[in-house]
């Protein structure tokens, strides 16, 4: 009797054996979710954020790229510089493209998040419109001036204004001015800040408006040409692609940022903006 039981545990152990060889065969090769061998890899799917333009056309040339590489790209347009860095911080998107780096740097300051530069892509020369003037002498004493309300912006439109003898700043102050940093204004303007998105909007209404170049370009403003007066392409303000800190190495926005730098972008840009962006690479 117990001969027959050492038999019969032996046997379960030899059973036991040969079905942990053949689970570890099945986990040997690439698999899907069936446990099939040999299938491709499940597609990624990457949520970017974007303004409309030109950064959500810019993200349409990299989609068939990154499609090759096993990557899906959703792009989620914004119309406004608040909402992408929030929820991008909240793991709601995986990365988003529309701003330069000192509007990160400030942001990052102000709201305590830590949202990291993936990549610099393209320079938005920013420019000032008016439908009232056709050129910046012909701006009346006490005339109506917008520019952004953001800090980096808003420094940004000053430091151009003052660059073309508009205004004289505090010295040192740069692209970091306010409007309390002007020390002469010979025309007595009247400088008003705005939100950036709707520029656009009260340009009828003005004598001057900064606008940003994406909000331009949606407008149908062609910043080398209808643009009186506008920064040279060695501006500071490069766009950047955005990510977390935790996800900045992530296979997936390496592959991103390669493909925001790659010749096809560089030529759809030149070809298609002709000068009124300019790639940074």
């Amino acid at each position: 009797m117990k001969k027959t039981g050492n038999i019969f545990v032996m046997l379960l152990l030899v059973l036991a054996l040969a079905a942990c060889g053949q689970e570890k065969n099945n986990g040997a090769g690439p698999t899907d979710n069936a446990g099939n061998a040999g299938e491709q890899p499940e597609t990624v799917t990457l949520k970017v954020g974007a303004s409309p333009v030109p950064h959500a056309k810019i993200l349409e040339v990299v989609k068939p790229l990154l499609a090759e590489e096993g990557i899906e790209l959703d792009i989620i347009e914004f119309n406004d510089y608040v909402q992408p860095n929030t929820q991008l911080y909240e793991k709601q998107i995986d990365a988003n493209f529309f701003q330069h780096t000192p509007y990160l740097e400030q942001f990052n300051k102000d709201k305590g998040y830590d949202l990291v530069n993936a990549g610099a892509v393209h320079i938005e020369p920013f420019g000032a419109y008016s439908k009232k003037i056709k050129k910046i002498d012909e701006l009346k004493d006490g005339g109506k001036v917008v520019i952004p309300n953001d800090p980096s912006n808003g420094g940004r439109a000053l430091a151009l204004m003052a660059t073309n003898g508009l205004i004289k700043l505090k010295e040192g102050v740069g692209v970091n001015g306010t409007v309390g940093d002007i020390t002469d204004n010979p025309k007595k303007l009247d400088i008003r800040e705005v939100e950036a998105a709707t520029l656009p909007r009260v340009l009828d209404e003005v004598d001057l408006a900064l606008i940003n170049t994406n909000y331009a370009l949606e407008a149908d403003l062609v910043p080398t040409t209808d643009a009186l007066f506008i920064e040279g392409s060695d501006s500071p303000y490069v766009n950047i692609l955005v990510s977390r800190s935790d996800n900045k190495d992530a296979d997936a926005i390496k592959k991103l940022a390669a493909a925001l730098r790659s010749p096809e972008v560089k030529k759809f840009i030149e070809d298609t903006y002709k000068g009124s962006i300019v790639p940074a690479f």
